[in-house]
């Protein structure tokens, strides 16, 4: 996705072991007409597949998210990173995510409310690089005993595994900025496979 493209090359910062900052425009401060194309890229990807729930998690991925499940007329649920008061111990799925970018681990929870055996998931996410996030995502969609249509990814560090392991578990990712290198400060996108 060209737009995207641009606003990384004009607006990202890239810092020491593979960081890239996109806060001025996608996690921070939002540029709403690039997440509204984003969504509707990603609506025209997934749109035969009969969704009925978009999935993420809190806190970036929300904004892209709530558009898509917008276009898609359907709920979109947010993974919580910590359990409120008003739920208690069996009423919700939990599941583990490790995140390279701040070294820790969270423990990720969807209410059992909102995802069942009926709901055909979309996964939505700001970045994939070592595929983490997806995978805690997907197994509470598998505790669920939902099914997952594939999973739609804003910046992938295509240097990095994560796509490599989502394809290896049959997961569909469709990304739409696929960088394949940001050594010496600079990004380089995945050209051969510009396809959206």
């Amino acid at each position: 996705m060209k737009l995207l493209e641009q606003m990384v090359v004009n607006d990202g910062k890239v810092y020491s072991n593979n960081v890239l900052k996109v806060d001025s425009f996608i996690n921070h401060q939002i540029d709403p007409k690039l997440m509204l194309e984003m969504a509707k890229t990603f609506y025209e990807q997934f749109k035969n597949d009969n969704i009925t729930k978009i999935l993420t998690i809190e806190a970036s991925g929300i904004a892209p998210a709530i558009l898509v499940a917008n276009l898609f007329n359907v709920p979109m649920v947010f993974a919580k990173k910590s359990v409120p008061s008003t739920l208690t111990r069996d009423s919700f799925y939990e599941a583990q995510v490790y995140s390279y970018t701040k070294n820790v681990t969270n423990n990720i929870i969807v209410s059992k409310d909102f995802l069942n055996k009926e709901d055909k998931v979309l996964i939505i996410d700001d970045f994939l690089a070592n595929g983490q996030a997806v995978l805690g995502l997907s197994d509470l969609i598998d505790k669920a005993g939902a099914s997952l249509a594939g999973v739609g990814i804003l910046i992938e560090k295509s240097f990095q595994d994560g796509r490599k392991i989502l394809e290896e578990k049959n997961i569909r990712v469709c990304s739409l900025c696929r960088i394949a290198s940001l050594e010496d400060g600079k990004v380089k996108f995945n050209k051969a496979d510009d396809e959206l």
